[in-house]
């Protein structure tokens, strides 16, 4: 059999499966994948739903993710299935569970795990389970459903199912020999103490599988997408990734798209539904990131962010010195364990030099990094952040760095926000430090010129930042907020990230401009 062309697009990383029509083979000529979809097609009903009650039956989409995992010479030990919402993801993990529980994948005294972010969704996935265990003569003899502890029991190998959240502690203690993730796609950040506790446990042992079945997350540096980027780029043959996205460029009126993101379309996905969330996308620009990121399965935020991610690509370029060029600066300075922030720009040909420098407490470092969700850590082995000496934000030691980093440089002004700048100049003054400093307030009046330079050098691409990890971090979590005239400024009220380094480039920026402004000559009028 032939997959359809949506399918073998999604196929991002694992073997690309041979498809037969095994519903006509007897059961020793099934393969291992075969076997499953045999046993979910052959025991379990729709337990919910307009279809209630009727013979699950497999989409090609989930046959080939079946085929993919099980029949995987290399022995799967991780797989990725991504899909936009309301295409089955219940039903694909609860059929995967039963499969492990009580079907031909079921090991003596195992333990498997679904893990959500919240209690309801962890429930929505066991709930679904138990009611295909119920609702099969077969299965209700073979399980034992216990609702007090949402734990499903296979009977005839003596396994253990559980389902766990985010926010409860059932997840640790565990060894899962099999864990499937539901929507892990909304872990924000690199790592999470609830997904660690359970792949840590996956390591008793040497045949254990991790599921994750998710919507895409919204950035780059979230969890599932670093899963899903380094699954794509390593093409590991022990990962098995599917997925289903629509063209980064595709409209939210393009049908094909639909198709793409929501292989379950037409049949268990509303095509209705998705037409009407598409035309209210393409009426209101405020609905159009949700629609991509929930429906079309796009790594877009809900929130829209200052710059866009490509635009922010475009302007990575190679780093340059600044020699005797003049250059402005811009300053954020932190509270007493967050991030202190120099982004110093300069001229040099076509393109505006970026170099970004962020300090952070020597102590806590890790903790603030699992706070913050951000590998700070290792942004300061790899020499991307630097430390001050103690538990808190040392202004001696920074403004002695900052005074280094800026002696042979031709310095013309640094824009400062106000906050604690009267300790950073009294260590400046300790050590007989002289800096063109600027005032540079964060209302409406003083950020829109800054933002404006800083936006329009970026959209023209005229800016080399080097792809600093800090600094990219910060432009992905900015949004901006508007007054009544359209005047425009930096926050942060709607992200949970830093955005430090972003407020300190458009303050150099905004200098560069102001200099340019007040150095400009007066126009002469001459006679003949």
């Amino acid at each position: 059999m032939k997959l359809p062309a949506h399918v073998v697009k999604a196929i991002k990383c694992g073997p690309v499966p041979k498809v037969r029509d095994w519903r006509k083979l007897v059961i020793g000529k099934l393969t291992r994948a075969e076997r499953a979809m045999k046993f979910i097609e052959t025991h379990l009903l729709v337990p919910e739903g307009d279809l209630i009650g009727k013979p699950i039956v497999l989409d090609i989409f989930q046959e080939a993710f079946f085929y993919s995992v099980f029949d995987n010479n290399a022995v799967t030990r991780r797989a990725f299935l991504s899909i936009a919402r309301k295409n089955s993801k219940t039903a694909t993990i609860a059929c995967l569970l039963l499969v492990f529980i009580a079907g031909p994948e079921a090991v003596e005294n195992s333990r498997l795990l679904s893990g959500a972010m919240s209690r309801d969704q962890a429930a929505e996935v066991y709930n679904y389970a138990s009611k295909m265990v119920q609702m099969s003569e077969a299965l209700s003899k073979r399980c034992r459903v216990v609702p007090s502890s949402k734990m499903i029991l296979g009977l005839s190998r003596n396994v253990e199912y559980k389902a766990v959240s985010a926010d409860g502690k059932t997840a640790h203690g565990k060894s899962p020999l099999i864990a499937i993730l539901d929507e892990v796609g909304q872990v924000t950040g690199p790592q999470s103490d609830f997904v660690d506790a359970i792949t840590t446990a996956q390591g008793a042992y040497k045949n254990a599988m991790l599921f994750a079945i998710s919507t895409q997350a919204a950035n780059d540096g979230d969890l599932f997408s670093q899963w899903l980027d380094d699954a794509e780029r390593s093409k590991d043959s022990r990962i098995v990734c599917h997925l289903y996205a629509a063209d980064k460029e595709a409209s939210v009126m393009d049908r094909q798209a639909w198709v793409d993101a929501n292989p379950a379309l037409g049949k268990f996905r509303s095509l209705i539904d998705v037409e009407e969330q598409a035309e209210r996308a393409a009426r209101m620009p405020s609905a159009e990131n949700t629609f991509r990121n929930l429906i079309l399965n796009q790594r877009v935020s809900v929130v829209t962010p200052f710059i866009s991610k490509n635009i922010w690509d475009i302007n990575t370029g190679k780093l340059s010195e600044f020699g005797n060029k003049p250059v402005w600066a811009g300053m954020d300075l932190s509270g007493r364990t967050d991030l202190t922030s120099l982004v110093v720009v300069g001229k040099i040909g076509e393109k505006w030099q970026t170099q970004s420098y962020f300090w952070t407490p020597e102590q806590g470092l890790v903790d603030r990094a699992k706070r913050d969700r951000q590998p700070y850590d290792l942004w300061v082995k790899q020499g991307f952040m630097r430390t001050t000496p103690g538990a808190t934000v040392d202004y001696d030691f920074v403004a002695q760095e900052i005074g280094e980093i800026l002696k042979d440089l031709n310095i013309q002004s640094i824009a400062y926000d106000r906050w604690r700048i009267n300790i950073f100049k009294k260590s400046l003054e300790t050590l007989g430090i002289d800096l063109p400093m600027i005032e540079w307030g964060q209302g409406f009046k003083d950020m829109s010129p800054a933002i404006e330079a800083l936006e329009s050098r970026l959209l023209n691409g005229e800016i080399a930042h080097g792809g600093h990890p800090v600094l990219t971090m910060c432009a992905a979590n900015s949004i901006i907020t508007k007054d009544p005239a359209g005047n425009r400024k930096l926050s942060k009220e709607k992200t949970t990230g830093r955005i430090d380094g972003l407020v300190a480039m458009a303050m150099a920026f905004g200098a560069s401009e102001r200099d340019a402004v007040e150095t400009e000559p007066e126009y002469q009028m001459f006679t003949i």
